[in-house]
């Protein structure tokens, strides 16, 4: 079957261009060109599949068939041979190892930690004070990710150098991804700041994995006693170098989406007073004047819904897969080694899963069925991220604990702006603390 090819394509660059000026917009628009439409990132050819059903097919059905694709090599030098880009039997070994880090006392445990990181952060608040969200969200999850991760004093000095780092490296990360490899080569600003903040990552996770080591078998109750006790089936543990790969991954992973999530929610509830009433009702029925803990987080369904909605409209942008065997997408045959990108902010806002999808309605997730596939904030089959639960209940965990005590109003005239990079941050969130 002959694939149509996405407008706009330029000699030598492809699609670049466009994908990188356009972003959103591009992506989006390929829906109404096929099901599966051939991209072209310089002279690398890709298949970008625009169909739910299709997307399931790839990302669980034939999950197999598939490895992370090129976009993700980019990041291999950096991220190591952590979940994000293992493949192949290693990665099922990793995963089954990294497992009981996520079972649901686990979880428990750590909502707790979530609790009192976000009230530690309302605490600080003063009424009538402005503050700068997408700043408040991104400490936040970098708080409450690195205190799961570590839990002594040490791990205290890596969570400050987690807060300092870890965004240049997600952002430079993408524009590296979505570059011909010489750029990173050149001495750019970006990527000199890049190096920096994997340097001093790289050795204070190093020091905490070593201080551990002499501490012996102690379990610290946080994700790094997990990484450093867990075995496979022959024995065997982590290297400090496979568990470093493993404690960036969480960290780049863990953090992001939830602070993206939880910047844009509060804009999102500001901009939508029903919905906040009814949030606060239901906070005020289920948790009360107490502190809100993982038992009450069931509970909080409208909450959950909320969170739903802000993880659909504000997801990452593009996921990239390699075929490892012939894989037939209706009728389009994928050769073994064919690129394949998946948009899950294309999908999300696909007005045919859903209707008027520009539109915050976290009624939705009560009346529709959403098709397999449609929706993917944390990907999905074999390679969803194991951390989708915790990330969940941290938003819910965080909206409970903030809208309990503090109404959060735009400031007027400073409209939020939005950056793109991986994903659409906020920048310029500015609102005023209010209190209930």
């Amino acid at each position: 079957m002959a694939v149509p090819v996405a407008p706009g394509r330029l000699p030598f660059l492809g699609h670049t261009v466009e994908m990188v000026r356009r972003r959103h917009e591009f992506t989006s628009s390929l829906r109404d060109h096929g099901d599966v439409v051939k991209v072209d990132l310089g002279p690398m050819t890709t298949y970008f599949v625009n169909s739910p059903r299709l997307v399931h097919q790839v990302l669980v059905t034939d999950g197999a068939r598939f490895r992370k694709g090129a976009m993700f090599d980019k990041f291999q030098p950096y991220l190591g041979n952590g979940l994000l880009l293992s493949n192949g039997p290693f990665h099922l070994r990793q995963r089954r190892m990294i497992q009981p880090a996520f079972h649901r006392d686990r979880i428990a445990r750590y909502a707790e930690t979530m609790a009192r990181a976000a009230t530690a952060l309302t605490s600080s608040w003063t009424p009538g004070e402005v503050r700068v969200v997408e700043d408040d969200m991104q400490g936040l999850a970098v708080t409450i990710v690195g205190e799961a991760l570590f839990s002594t004093e040490l791990g205290r000095r890596a969570i400050a150098e987690v807060r300092r780092s870890i965004f240049v490296v997600i952002k430079q990360g993408m524009v590296r991804a979505l570059s011909p490899s010489f750029v990173e080569k050149l001495p750019l600003p970006g990527n000199r700041e890049f190096d920096r903040a994997i340097a001093r990552m790289r050795a204070i996770v190093l020091e905490v994995i070593a201080s551990r080591r002499a501490d012996g078998a102690s379990d610290h109750g946080d994700l790094l006693s997990t990484l450093l006790s867990a075995q496979d089936d022959s024995g065997d543990g982590m290297t400090d170098q496979q568990t470093y790969d493993e404690v960036l991954t969480l960290l780049t992973a863990g953090i992001e989406t939830t602070a993206l999530a939880l910047a844009w929610v509060f804009h999102e509830i500001a901009e939508h007073p029903d919905v906040e009433e009814r949030l606060v009702a239901e906070i005020d029925e289920v948790v009360g004047g107490r502190p809100v803990t993982f038992a009450d987080v069931p509970r909080l369904t409208y909450t959950a819904a909320v969170a739903n909605e802000v993880l659909r409209m504000y997801p990452i942008w593009i996921l990239m897969r390699r075929t490892t065997a012939p894989v037939d997408l209706d009728g389009v045959e994928l050769p073994a080694g064919a690129e394949v990108i998946v948009s899950p902010h294309a999908l999300h806002h696909d007005p045919t899963s859903f209707p008027e999808p520009h539109r915050f309605d976290p009624d939705r997730w009560a009346r529709a069925d959403v098709p397999r596939g449609a929706f993917i904030p944390f990907g999905a089959g074999g390679r969803q991220c194991m951390g989708n639960v915790f990330a969940q209940t941290e938003i819910v965990i965080t909206l409970a604990t903030v809208l309990a005590r503090w109404r959060l109003v735009p400031v007027p005239g400073k409209p939020v702006r939005t950056k793109f990079t991986s994903a659409a941050y906020p920048s310029g969130l500015l609102m005023t603390a209010v209190p209930r």
